[in-house]
């Protein structure tokens, strides 16, 4: 650091005294001037989240629609005859903050099992960029759309991105970034698609976590061939910045199908006989081949791709040997028969966004052409390599590369965008064995059950009374904040209940554990001493097959109870402020298992009908909507579990329309597990003794995913009785999952008893 002067040092004091920012000039004074480039925002810090926390796999998909149970697989390799994976790695789809799925991926368990794959060698993010981004979701219900608006959980997330301007989006994606470096191997690549607003403070960030060095291409993707703005040019085009975490990296060139206008140049000039023998003939635009064009001389199967000034050149070097023979066939000398095209350059134009006819479509806002995340996986990865997304969006990242047979993880904070990504990987599971390719089981991952012990955390260091004192403190201002949430009063006096609320007593559940039957046992045991009619049971989740048995037992004693979820969004403060927490009740499934004698030495099997879905989501409200929209306007809304369309003709007579006419309006996906409680949950966590990673039961079964149904853009149609699936005699339990059109899923637990001749015991 250079000498100060005497004035200078006491300059500096009288700042740092009145708590006043120094004046420019003391950057350089202070610090050498020989520095490097470095972006600064507001409340910069070198601190990383460090977090571990375990992950819970909720669902595995190993077969769509598999109608017979899997057979032994023990002379088998990585995949059976139907192309199923019967071992190895299992993809992943995560639900949950991106923050701590990245802190958890890269110093917990899971890490070594990346590195056993090779590592994580490519990574495609496209993050929320755009300011005025809306991240709410059309919804087709009959002939109308209604809008869902988006989670309020997501709502804070990308209002704190851009709540305080370009710092605060600049501080989210650099603490990402840096733990996305950490995530990739040495060879390893990172593709960021920004829109032209932002692109250039990104690429600083990439700059300070990667390196300048490790820049490799700013690339142009022409998205659109034409905007229209009266105030200025039109932006049509996005930038995807390269980055390579090391000076090796993988990398596989890219070749590109002649441009057209070469083609057009060269049949002007060329010989009227040469050009006679060249046919165009056009490339499809769908699909992952891209644009462009393909030649072929008249009647031969010789295939040209190559450009035009290379065939020119090959003819003046007198490569190209012409039959005297009209229309026979030209040969390359040397033996040289076909050519692929040109290298890709930096600017793409040969990729057009999705247009609304297209099969890869999903609704989603934000979703980008399967062509231009093929393009960047074929280039930056090979067969069998790791690549993921942690803003998985629609999930077109792990769509293509299971296409391309590379192995996937993405995520995303949307419950929307993770029940999309599941619907249309599952399609491509389907498409795959259709196809009789190989494709691999993947999992769905949550993060957000173990937020709340996060959110809960003692410290370890402390003594056990101290832990237990800090335990109790914790619990106390958990309930504080669900009451808060919940706008309920405090009550003491009781042992179960915690508040109350419109006459009802309140009881929350546990921080870290699903509310139980025995929970809710010792509720009605304390209603019925107490002569309590009237409760709301808050909790993040319900034991399996809880309800409706256990409604209808408390009914009987003259009981109401309601149970509710409690949403993640307990833990933002702005939104408890604001009350903008919304408590769900919880949905309900009726379903009808169906048992078939076994015929000509097969065994018995079962299947399931969906015969009733109810659910009570509100958004808005019919009052709400009558007061505010004018004449002549209208509006959908949704209240207590019914879809309604509300207008005002006129002269301002109001109409209410319900357009959910069907329950099974509600019902967007439904899946089955033929014999649930067959696969344990196991997670591994650290023994705080001896520092290793133990596996633990956590005492809840993962949902094998073995039948589904579900709608997708182009087939709205839903099949309400599951195909038969063949089981083994005896008692099992069917577990049938429901998603309903707004991405929320319920679960209910059906017992069956099979008997030897296929009927029920």
């Amino acid at each position: 650091m250079p000498r100060l002067t005497e004035q200078e040092q006491q300059e500096i004091l009288r700042y740092l005294e009145a708590d006043k920012p120094l004046p420019d000039k003391y950057r350089f004074l202070l610090f050498e001037e020989k520095r490097e480039v470095e972006l600064v925002w507001n409340g910069k810090s070198n601190e990383v989240c460090n977090i571990v926390l375990p992950f819970q796999v909720i669902e595995q998909v190993d077969e769509p629609r598999a109608e017979k149970p899997a057979g032994s697989s023990t002379d088998l390799g990585l995949f059976d005859a139907r192309g199923r994976q019967l071992k190895g790695w299992t993809n992943k789809l995560i639900w949950g903050d991106n923050k701590l799925i990245l802190s958890s991926l890269k110093n917990g368990p899971l890490r070594e099992e990346i590195e056993k794959q090779g590592g994580l060698k490519l990574i495609y993010i496209d993050p929320p960029f755009d300011v005025g981004a809306d991240f709410s979701m059309d919804i087709e219900i009959g002939d109308e759309t209604f809008t869902k608006k988006p989670n309020i959980l997501e709502e804070i997330a990308y209002r704190d991105t851009w709540g305080k301007g370009a710092d605060s989006f600049i501080a989210m994606i650099y603490e990402r970034l840096v733990l996305m470096r950490d995530l990739l191997a040495e060879d390893g690549s990172i593709y960021v698609h920004m829109g032209p607003t932002v692109n250039h403070l990104v690429r600083s960030v990439l700059d300070e976590v990667f390196g300048i060095g490790s820049f490799s291409n700013e690339l142009v993707w022409r998205r659109a061939f034409g905007h229209s703005d009266s105030t200025k040019y039109g932006i049509i085009h996005d930038v995807i910045l390269y980055y390579g975490k090391s000076g090796r990296r993988v990398w596989n060139q890219v070749l590109q199908a002649p441009d057209k206008e070469y083609i057009e140049t060269f049949f002007d000039q060329y010989d009227e006989v040469r050009k006679e023998r060249y046919q165009r003939i056009s490339l499809s635009a769908s699909g992952l081949s891209g644009g462009g064009y393909r030649y072929e001389y008249k009647g031969v199967n010789t295939l040209w791709r190559c450009p035009i000034e290379t065939l020119e050149r090959h003819d003046a070097e007198g490569r190209l040997h012409w039959p005297k023979k009209q229309g026979g066939v030209p040969r390359l000398k040397r033996y040289e028969s076909e050519y692929e095209g040109v290298p890709l350059q930096d600017i793409w134009t040969d990729i057009s966004k999705i247009h609304n006819q297209a099969a890869e479509l999903t609704g989603y806002a934000t979703q980008k052409p399967e062509a231009l995340a093929a393009r960047i996986i074929k280039a930056s990865s090979n067969e069998g390599d790791l690549v993921a997304d942690f803003f998985c969006g629609s999930g077109t990242t792990a769509a293509v590369a299971e296409k391309l047979g590379r192995k996937w993880i993405v995520c995303d904070l949307g419950k929307f965008a993770v029940h999309t990504t599941r619907k249309r990987l599952i399609g491509v599971q389907r498409q795959l064995k259709d196809e009789g390719k190989d494709y691999r089981a993947f999992e769905i991952l949550n993060l957000g059950k173990y937020e709340r012990q996060h959110y809960i955390g003692i410290n370890p260091n402390l003594r056990a009374v101290e832990q237990q004192k800090q335990l109790e403190e914790k619990e106390a201002a958990f309930v504080d904040l669900i009451l808060r949430a919940y706008r309920a009063e405090k009550t003491e006096g009781f042992i179960a209940f915690h508040g109350k609320k419109a006459g009802r007593l309140v009881a929350v559940g546990p921080v870290n554990l699903p509310v139980t039957r025995l929970f809710i046992e010792e509720i009605i045991l304390e209603c019925r001493k107490k002569h309590i009619t009237k409760v709301d049971i808050l909790g993040f989740e319900f034991e399996m097959g809880l309800f409706p048995n256990v409604l209808d037992e408390a009914r009987a004693k003259g009981i109401d109870i309601a149970p509710k979820y409690i949403p993640a969004e307990v833990f933002d403060k702005r939104a408890v402020e604001k009350n903008q927490v919304v408590f769900h009740d919880v949905a309900a499934i009726e379903v009808k298992p169906l048992v078939r004698a076994g015929k000509k030495g097969d065994r018995p099997a079962v299947a399931v009908e969906l015969t009733d879905f109810s659910v009570f989501y509100s958004q808005d409200s019919i009052a709400n909507a009558e007061a505010e929209i004018k004449n002549k306007g209208s509006r959908i809304v949704v209240e207590k579990g019914q879809i309604v369309k509300v207008s005002k003709d006129k002269d301002g007579v109001v109409t209410r329309e319900v357009l959910t006419k069907e329950w099974t309006d509600w019902v967007d996906y439904w899946a089955v597990d033929f014999n649930f409680e067959s696969k344990r949950e196991i997670i591994r966590v650290k023994n705080e003794d001896s520092g290793e990673w133990e596996e633990r039961w956590t005492g809840d079964y993962i949902f094998e995913n073995e039948w589904q149904s579900f709608r997708t853009k182009k087939d709205r149609s839903l099949e309400l009785t599951s195909a038969y699936h063949e089981c083994a005699v005896g008692r099992r339990k069917i577990a049938v999952k429901v998603v309903d059109i707004f991405g929320n899923d319920t679960m209910t637990i059906v017992d069956v008893s099979v008997g030897k001749n296929g009927g029920k015991e």
